[in-house]
């Protein structure tokens, strides 16, 4: 069946502009800080999840001992995939979604047996979740089964819960005009939060609120590009570390009149990265935070990043693009997949898209040994 297609609602009008036409911009989906007061008021019905930037500072994150909860599991997830639940594929080598399971109401048990079902499927999708009301006391509690919590140096979260990375569009047509009037697509193919030392490893999203149709995310399997590449290629890829850094979005904010509550931070990966559950290798590259590759010039480094992100971006095959409802909950594997958001609204639902993720720090990236 078709979706139902409402009416575009009134645009939002706003008292202000939230910056000059000629100003630079930066990424769509990254608010930076409160935009101007629109003329209506916000309808989502999650008013306590609307973004605030408190200017608190957080010290850099030291290294910690981190055991995945997926090594805890019993393999055929027993405890997890209980008579009545079922599990349909999205995609025949990536992507689940799960029916029968409220997350709210697992036991530790059962997350361990989904920490290996989203590192075996890479993403696994929850409809209709009363995850979405039990507070953010309990939302936090849950993900930090996954690994510690990170706080987002820029975006705007919660009083009280800075693990939470707020997601909110109100139908801000001006805003979406001015980033396109600079840039023709607002695909940005990333991992979350790479440049930290200790990126993480499970990433939970919430969707609070969002339009009848559209602002769907792309995800694509980073095993799955890796696999494509030639013997010899991925030989040479192998060897590679390349530098992840905060320190653009850092200065962007800060430049810009916006909180930044860490330092920015760099750290040193590998270009192929083993997962440490299923001992894949995927691919650990994106456009949104590298900045260079150890031992190669900046041509050099330009060159093998376009058509690194060609080859993902283009590998249809391998990605599965995830449809949006309220009360939806997704959560992928931050270190074997790649994910854009899209921008595709504007102009006919003025309408909000409110959403948060709360993402688990994991284990330093795992390079590939080689006995040479």
């Amino acid at each position: 069946m078709a979706p139902h297609v409402a009416p575009p609602s009134p645009a939002l009008t706003s008292t202000s502009s939230s910056c000059s036409d000629d100003e630079e911009v930066y990424d769509i989906n990254v608010p930076i800080k409160a935009g101007p007061k629109p003329v209506r008021k916000p309808s989502t019905a999650y008013p306590n999840y609307l973004p605030t930037w408190d200017p608190n500072f957080f010290p850099l994150l030291p290294p910690f001992n981190f055991t995945d909860p997926g090594l805890r599991a019993d393999p055929l997830k027993r405890s997890l995939l209980l008579p009545g639940v079922i599990t349909t594929p999205i995609s025949p080598k990536m992507g689940t979604e799960v029916t029968g399971l409220q997350l709210s109401s697992l036991s530790s048990q059962q997350r361990d047996e989904l920490a290996l079902l989203v590192s075996e499927r890479k993403v696994v999708v929850f409809r209709d979740q009363d995850f979405a009301d039990i507070g953010p006391a309990q939302q936090q509690q849950f993900a930090n089964h996954f690994g510690k919590p990170n706080y987002q140096p820029v975006t705007g979260s919660i009083p009280g819960f800075p693990g939470f990375h707020i997601i909110y569009r109100d139908g801000n047509r001006r805003e979406i005009e001015r980033y396109f009037e600079q840039k023709s697509s607002a695909s940005i193919w990333h991992h979350d939060v790479s440049y930290e030392r200790q990126p993480p490893g499970y990433v939970v999203l919430c969707m609070l609120q969002c339009p009848e149709v559209g602002g769907d995310t792309v995800v694509a399997s980073m095993t799955e590009a890796y696999k494509r590449l030639s013997p010899g290629f991925r030989t040479m890829l192998d060897t590679l570390v390349a530098t992840h850094s905060s320190e653009r979005i850092s200065t962007f904010a800060r430049s810009h009149g916006g909180v930044c509550r860490k330092d920015p931070v760099t750290s040193y990966h590998p270009l192929v990265r083993v997962h440490p559950v299923t001992e894949e290798r995927s691919l650990f590259v994106n456009d949104e935070w590298i900045t260079g590759i150890q031992g190669w010039k900046k041509d050099e480094t330009d060159w093998l990043i376009k058509y690194l992100m060609d080859h993902i971006s283009k590998g249809h095959d391998y990605q599965i693009r995830l449809q949006w409802r309220p009360r939806t909950v997704v959560i992928f594997d931050n270190r074997s997949t790649c994910h854009t958001a899209t921008v595709d609204y504007d102009g006919v639902y003025e309408k909000e898209r409110h959403m948060f993720r709360l993402a688990a720090m994991a284990e330093k990236p795992i390079p590939v040994q080689r006995e040479d």
